[in-house]
């Protein structure tokens, strides 16, 4: 997974240092995998990623498209801390079929199959579109972006998000959230009749509603505005509905 870059962080106060900054609580990474984010003061998306757990060291596993900037934005948060931040020699692979010695389950969904880190490509050849819209599993730069609310992505769903572990960046959006506001927009599955591509606008009745994302077959992945989505829409030349 050459769109997969794995960063090691080492140091004394690697899980402290951790687990003021992400959304997840990284003591449960000990020996395993969590799902996790980082965020703007504001509470909005910089890069979602797994860390893995190991005897010295926790290993970041993140979209290569944003590998740079979570790089730069967690040195900037070092400053005295005994962490040091280093790209690793490590392989991604996933799957969904046999899984190879060491690999750990995803924690998003039992349906994203098995993670390993090792020095050889392993993957299978998932169909991973169809998965994720099926499961509604977000992308970074995709469904997954700057403006992006983690709670209106599903990070709850997705095992993301840690709502006892105390403070981190972004957090007292995010429980805000969580606890004072229903959310009104959000991701969610959708049924096409027709021909619609990502990026398209959705509209009802002539109204904004969203935008369609990742396509799978007769499905995708939309971004939209629950109280405009309660019927039929458009987007592109096909008919939308949603599909739960």
């Amino acid at each position: 997974m050459s769109e997969r870059t794995v960063l090691a962080v080492t140091g004394s106060d690697r899980v402290d240092f951790l687990q003021g900054l992400v959304t997840n609580d990284v003591t449960r990474a000990a020996d395993g995998i969590i799902y996790a984010a980082l965020l703007t003061p504001q509470g909005k998306f910089i890069a979602d990623f797994f860390v893995v757990g190991q005897d010295d060291r926790l290993l970041i596993d993140v979209d290569a498209g944003v590998a740079t900037s979570l790089f730069q934005r967690l040195n900037m948060y070092k400053l005295r801390a005994d962490v040091q931040i280093a790209e690793a020699d490590e392989v991604v692979s996933t799957g969904t079929g046999p899984a190879p010695d060491g690999a750990m389950a995803d924690p998003r969904h039992e349906a994203l199959g098995w993670r390993a880190y090792g020095a050889t490509q392993q993957s299978d050849d998932t169909d991973w579109a169809a998965v994720r819209v099926a499961h509604m599993i977000p992308q970074t730069g995709v469904e997954l972006t700057s403006d992006t609310y983690i709670l209106e992505a599903g990070f709850e769903r997705l095992n993301g998000v840690d709502f006892r572990k105390g403070c981190y960046v972004g957090q007292e959006i995010v429980a805000r959230m969580k606890h004072k506001t229903e959310l009104r927009k959000g991701l969610a599955r959708v049924v096409l009749d027709g021909t619609a591509n990502p990026g398209d606008e959705i509209t009802a009745d002539g109204k904004p509603v969203g935008v369609l994302h990742t396509v799978s077959g007769d499905q995708g992945i939309a971004y939209l505005r629950f109280d405009r989505a309660t019927g039929d829409m458009t987007a592109g030349s096909a008919s939308l509905r949603r599909a739960d």
